[in-house]
């Protein structure tokens, strides 16, 4: 399989204070990886870094996405090398409409412009299989939405813009049991074998829904633990106390 995501003794800090602390791991074409921590581990931060947000300073390491060196690249850089990334609390827009953020965004990645009916029927098609509201697409980005709402429009940008890897931040978070589901379908019509998924999660609901190939346990800012989906059902008993001892 051929290796997307490559991360090699990360160092990233954060006004001053050192979050991430030597961190290492890889993601495949094909899979589909759940990095696991309580809040203030550094999941987050890590997320933030491989995109580039200039807060994160790397002091240290290497990040290769499709063996292109993004260490130090720009978000809009990453984005067109074919990294999406959903956020935790998804930014409300108004003026423009879901709509028109997935045409401007389509465009930017292609360097073409977007045929409307193209589009349209792409997206009314998306909307029909994950069983969303029709006029979802017309509304303001995000202005408005329910939780359920923003995380769904996430989804619906995520399959029009079909990236190599999708991060996924926290996006169970807030969510009822319906809107989990919908989102764990979203994810489902994504994934094929040459691209890959990082979810970010402290929960372990939206990995119900889904086939999981890793998992990672991130503590004190370093992985301290990778295994299989069993490593979920672990952390759901016993917390993440078992795992302070490990390096």
């Amino acid at each position: 399989m051929k290796q997307l995501l490559s991360i090699k003794n990360l160092f990233v800090n954060v006004e001053d204070k050192e979050i991430l602390k030597g961190l290492n791991f890889e993601v495949n074409a094909g899979e589909t990886h759940v990095i696991m921590g309580p809040n203030g581990a550094g999941k987050s931060s890590l997320m933030n870094a491989i995109f580039g947000n200039p807060k994160y300073q790397k002091t240290n390491g290497q990040i290769v996405f499709n063996d292109v060196d993004i260490t130090n690249a720009k978000p809009d850089e990453i984005a067109k090398l074919g990294v999406f990334m959903s956020f935790q609390n998804p930014v409300s827009v108004e003026g423009i409409s879901v709509f028109n953020f997935i045409k401007t965004a389509k465009s930017k990645l292609t360097n073409s412009p977007i045929n409307y009916f193209d589009l349209k029927d792409e997206i009314d098609k998306y909307v029909l299989q994950l069983d969303m509201r029709e006029e979802l697409s017309k509304r303001d980005l995000n202005v408005g939405f329910s939780g359920g709402e923003k995380k769904k429009a996430e989804i619906l940008q995520m399959l029009c813009l079909n990236p190599k890897l999708a991060i996924l931040d926290e996006t169970d978070s807030g969510l009822d049991v319906d809107a989990i589901k919908v989102v764990s379908k979203g994810v489902e019509m994504f994934k094929n074998d040459q691209n890959a998924v990082l979810i970010i999660t402290h929960s372990s609901r939206i990995l119900e829904h889904l086939k999981v190939d890793k998992v990672h346990i991130l503590l004190n800012g370093k992985i301290v633990k990778t295994g299989d989906a069993s490593l979920v059902d672990f952390v759901e008993k016993n917390g993440y106390a078992g795992f302070e001892g490990e390096n």
